[in-house]
């Protein structure tokens, strides 16, 4: 098996504290409120939300996945990182084993952040993972970045 790392940013004029606790840590509470073309609800199914919680994300009706489950690794407030892996989902995957996520946020000079994720596919033996395999996935994450962007924007003492 191989491993193929993927690495995405997202800059904004948010602080890096209002995406994070926008985006990791309430985001079963905020994401479905703002996003429910995409997705029906997050829901913890085991923990908290510390480490080694698991969270379902359900997607709403008519999309290539029904649910999925992350598994948080590890998370820290002060230094505003989490990781977290995929570990289930209603859909086999073909070339992967499995996905390990890291979420950054970083301060910019001018109050905002860069939002800096990256992946780390697990891939199957024998099988090459090209970008364009996870470009869906991928432009749909940037896509809720800029959902919960636009919201913090609208609301400025949301999460402040």
């Amino acid at each position: 098996m191989a491993i193929t790392f993927f690495t995405q940013e997202f800059t904004t004029s948010i602080a890096p504290t209002r995406m994070f606790k926008a985006l990791i840590l309430d985001s079963h509470n905020l994401i479905p409120k703002i996003a429910p073309q995409g997705i029906k609800s997050i829901e913890f199914v085991e923990g908290g939300g510390g480490a080694g919680s698991i969270k379902q994300t359900n997607f709403a009706d008519g999309g290539h996945l029904k649910w999925l489950k992350h598994r948080i690794n590890a998370i820290d407030t002060e230094k505003l990182v989490c990781k977290y892996t995929l570990i289930e989902s209603d859909v086999a995957f073909d070339k992967i084993e499995s996905v390990v996520y890291e979420v950054k946020f970083q301060a910019l000079g001018d109050g905002g952040c860069v939002c800096v994720m990256t992946s780390e596919y697990l891939v199957k033996a024998g099988v090459e993972l090209k970008e364009e395999d996870i470009k869906q996935g991928k432009d749909k994450a940037m896509g809720l970045y800029k959902i919960v962007e636009e919201y913090l924007l609208a609301n400025p003492e949301a999460y402040a």
